[in-house]
């Protein structure tokens, strides 16, 4: 709709003539129940604003996407809704210095996940709503000035049904059958929420002493659906919780500012998690109905730890506009590990970070919409895609070698004097530069230059030059960037030297340097004994492509499950993956290192990563002719380790889910199906309900289970979780009418909700199916500019995504989509990047699939 994409210049010149004193939001959700009596199913939603305006006379507008405004009052005088409101924007004239705008209005329930998204346990009836707003999607549930740095307290009421709780972002008490919230802090709009329903709820506290000799009480609370209670460990999410509260109190030195700390696991989620100050918000996947390996309570730990330091970095002090987004997304990011390590049981999570979140930050920054970390955001749509690899991962990164190039201290003092001269205010880059260059006595704005307003990633290689006594004569460090980005920086990096040792592959030499230019000696260890083994960025301490000298690469491949130390051993595996990606590596090769070395992989998270780069190097990166024989030694692989690994152990259940994906003959089947009726059983293999899932997808990709099966699973798990898992196990069916149904569900109607189209389309595209998938292909080039323009963002991001014909790897689909792209040469710019960068994917596939082939022809 016009004016629904507010852009950069629009919100730049609205912030100078406006500045907002509050807001008062009352909402009467009880339709959310009931039968409904039309669609959309509505809500009203009375709002008032309150501001300022410091140009007498002067026009502006206010923010709402709903289905019918009732009434519109500014400054007591009636105005009439279908002049003023054109399905977006409300315009406002004749502005006074003070003004009192208030809005009655019916909003729309959403099904996309975006504004106040209504979901039905499909288990027990029961409806459960909550709000979900990032970047601007309050501007759904109530008129607002939907930008981040209009902010303003707000005062929330809820009128829901009788039996329902409701919470927002404040402390909430009911009286007369409406919930009324505390006013919250000066905050933004897209950080309000609302949660209501009948939720099952727990309660802890948390409490400090401050320098002050005040206490701090800060009351917590947790909650899910019913039908997921007999499975939510909330006294881990509580312990996680305080540890994290410790530590950020400890490290910040500014108190927690927003009273109680509640956090909802909530149905149908788009995202991971959301940092509403007071009522955090996550994807209910974090409550565990199966078991799952140590590596998913890390993640979950991460999480929320990761919104947690939104509370500060974000929600206290917030980007003026979303160019620095990265303010608090990478800040929140690189937190969350920091904190998990230091405050938590996952003392290894760095060690994730190397080898998982980078490989998002590395694939991102290699793409055609690589951008800097801090990016040029024209408008909304911009901002809606650069919630991205760059913006999150390589800006954790990149903060990670800040804290190596100015020290830890100075880091940490600079963030404290950011909290209080900014608190309740909106920051740009400089605000926070100039605090770090205070602090660290750096010339940060040089710093910034090379690391934050460039793109793309450099690539470090050890040189190494030995004497004629076989020992070091010269160590050198050569850095490369690409021609699209050809900047070099500064990297702080430790260069460790590694020699087997006992049959152990083990580090004997270690220099703290600074690597700068195209080429670096390392004088420090000129005269070494000959390594076997040089990796130029131990410890992880800078953002690069770690590459190997020909010596260290043979080593690898005779021994990289040597290696004893785990951080080591996972930048090694992440190296190997980059250089199969970039095509320097045959995937053949790749494939062979999974195979004999990671049953030695000690670290959970490490081997479930690898696990997944084997599949990508399976249906990507492998050459077609020896794409099913890589598949059948993979499953053989995979079911040798599952009967090898120690009974009941998370070693053992990654290994199973891997086979299960991997599963490709009638043996895999026919053990899979045993498995599955109890007729065979391997010792301390618990096949529980997520487990028969996971078993169930591949028989139905390969036809080995019918719609009977699947109906017979759902009826044995009806719950919200077993209908996700039913639909994507219905969409991988082979066949043709089951394709077109399918396509049909996602890409014709609308009937779906966000969690059924995700999980449709994840059906949909199976890498045994090419052959079926093909007639797509030409599909796709023809419905995407509709889609885009007929869905909501979101839902368009998953279906361009999702169904891009990736798996037809052949020259005809990349000009298929170079003609798509010349043919819209005038296409909304978030959509043209989606194509590009799925273009980029399917070229570099296809260079990796060249040079797998190459292995064996040369």
């Amino acid at each position: 709709m016009p004016g629904e994409n507010l852009s950069r210049d629009e919100a730049r010149e609205r912030a100078a003539l406006l500045s907002v004193d509050g807001y008062d939001v009352a909402l009467d959700v009880r339709s959310a129940v009931g039968e409904s009596r039309g669609e959309p199913r509505t809500f009203r939603s009375v709002t008032t604003i309150r501001f300022r305006c410091n140009e007498p006379g002067a026009s502006s507008f206010a923010d709402l996407i709903a289905p019918s405004v009732t009434a519109v009052t500014l400054n007591g005088k009636d105005l009439d809704p279908g002049e003023v409101f054109d399905g977006t924007r409300i315009a406002l004239e004749d502005l006074a210095a003070e003004n009192e705008l208030v809005v009655d209005a019916q909003c729309a329930y959403s099904r996309t996940g975006e504004g106040l998204h209504r979901f039905v346990d499909p288990e027990d009836g029961e409806v459960y709503l909550y709000t979900q707003y990032e970047p601007a999607d309050s501007r759904r549930v109530f008129a607002n000035f939907e930008q981040p740095d209009l902010k303003a307290p707000f005062r929330f009421e809820v009128r829901a049904p009788e039996e329902w709780t409701a919470w927002s972002n404040g402390a909430g008490e009911l009286a007369d059958g409406v919930w009324r919230f505390a006013e919250t802090k000066p905050i933004s709009t897209y950080i309000t929420c609302v949660v209501a329903g009948p939720y099952h709820y727990v309660t802890d506290s948390y409490s400090r002493a401050l320098p002050d000799g005040s206490t701090l009480e800060i009351p917590l609370g947790a909650m899910c659906r019913k039908g997921l209670a007999p499975y939510f460990d909330a006294d881990d999410v509580f312990l996680v919780t305080k540890q994290g509260l410790d530590f950020f109190h400890e490290h910040f030195d500014y108190p927690y500012p927003f009273g109680k700390y509640d956090q909802a696991f909530v149905p149908e989620y788009n995202l991971g998690a959301m940092e509403n100050p007071g009522l955090v918000t996550f994807r209910e996947e974090y409550i565990f109905r199966g078991r799952v390996t140590q590596a998913s309570y890390e993640a979950r730990a991460n999480v929320i730890l990761h919104e947690m330091a939104h509370m500060w970095f974000g929600d206290l002090v917030t980007m003026v506009w979303w160019d620095d987004l990265w303010l608090k997304e990478s800040f929140a990011d690189f937190m969350g590990t920091f904190a998990n390590v230091g405050a938590t049981r996952f003392d290894g999570a760095w060690i994730t970070f190397a080898n998982r979140r980078k490989a998002w930050a590395y694939r991102a920054d290699q793409l055609p919409s690589t951008h800097p970390i801090t990016a040029d955001i024209r408008d909304l749509q911009d901002a809606k895609l650069n919630f991205d690899g760059i913006t999150y991962a390589k800006g954790a990164s990149v903060l990670k070698q800040l804290v190596a190039y100015v020290g830890q201290d100075a880091f940490l003092e600079g963030a404290r004097r950011y909290f209080k001269r900014n608190a309740y205010g909106n920051t740009r880059l400089g605000d926070l530069l100039s605090v770090l260059g205070e602090t660290s006595g750096r010339d940060m704005s040089a710093w910034s230059r090379k690391w934050l307003q460039t793109a793309g990633v450099n690539s470090l290689t050890p040189q190494v030059l030995l004497d004629a006594d076989g020992r070091v004569a010269e160590l050198a460090v050569l850095q490369e960037a690409a021609e699209s980005h050809p900047e070099l920086r500064p990297h702080r990096v430790v260069i460790g030297l590694y020699r087997l040792e006992g049959g152990d592959l083990v580090r004997y030499a270690r220099v703290e340097t600074d690597v700068d230019g195209p080429r670096t000696v390392i004088g420090e260890l000129a005269g070494a004994e000959a390594p076997e083994l040089v990796l130029v960025n131990d410890d992880d301490l800078t953002y690069c492509k770690i590459r190997f000298d020909d010596t260290s690469l043979a080593t690898l491949r005779d021994h990289l499950g040597a290696l004893t130390d785990p951080l080591a051993r996972a930048l090694c595996w992440s190296a190997l993956w980059n250089l199969t990606r970039d095509a320097l590596l045959p995937a053949r090769d790749f494939v062979d290192l999974v195979l004999r070395f990671a049953s030695r992989e000690s670290d959970i998270g490490v081997l479930q990563m690898l696990q997944a780069w084997a599949g990508s190097a399976l249906t990507h990166y492998v050459a077609p002719q020896w794409r099913d024989t890589a598949g059948r030694l993979l499953a053989e692989g995979a079911l040798r380790e599952l009967r090898q690994a120690e009974p009941g152990s998370e070693h053992q259940l990654a290994w199973a889910r891997f086979f299960a994906s991997t599963a490709t003959g009638e043996d895999d089947f026919g053990l899979l199906r045993e498995l599955l009726a109890g007729t065979a059983a391997i010792d301390g293999l618990d096949v529980d309900q997520e487990l028969r899932w996971a078993f169930l997808e591949p028989l139905a990709a390969h036809g080995a289970a019918d719609e009977t099966d699947l109906a017979a699973e759902l009826a044995r798990d009806d719950t919200a979780s077993g209908k996700r898992h039913q639909v994507r196990c219905l969409a991988a069916r082979p066949s043709a009418a089951v394709k077109a149904q399918a396509w049909a569900q996602v890409v014709e109607s609308q009937a779906l909700s966000n969690a059924l189209v995700e999980a449709t389309i994840a059906g949909f595209a199976q890498p045994t199916q090419r052959e079926l998938l093909a007639p797509y292909a030409e599909k796709y080039f023809e419905v995407i500019a509709r889609i885009w323009a007929d869905r909501s963002i979101q839902i368009g991001m998953d279906v361009v995504r999702g169904l891009y014909p990736s798996l037809q790897d052949g020259p005809r689909t990349l000009e298929a989509t170079d003609a798509w792209l010349s043919a819209h040469a005038d296409a909304p710019p978030a959509l043209r990047r989606l194509v590009l960068e799925a273009r980029d994917d399917l070229a570099r596939a296809l260079r990796g699939q060249e040079c797998d082939a190459q292995a064996v022809t040369g």
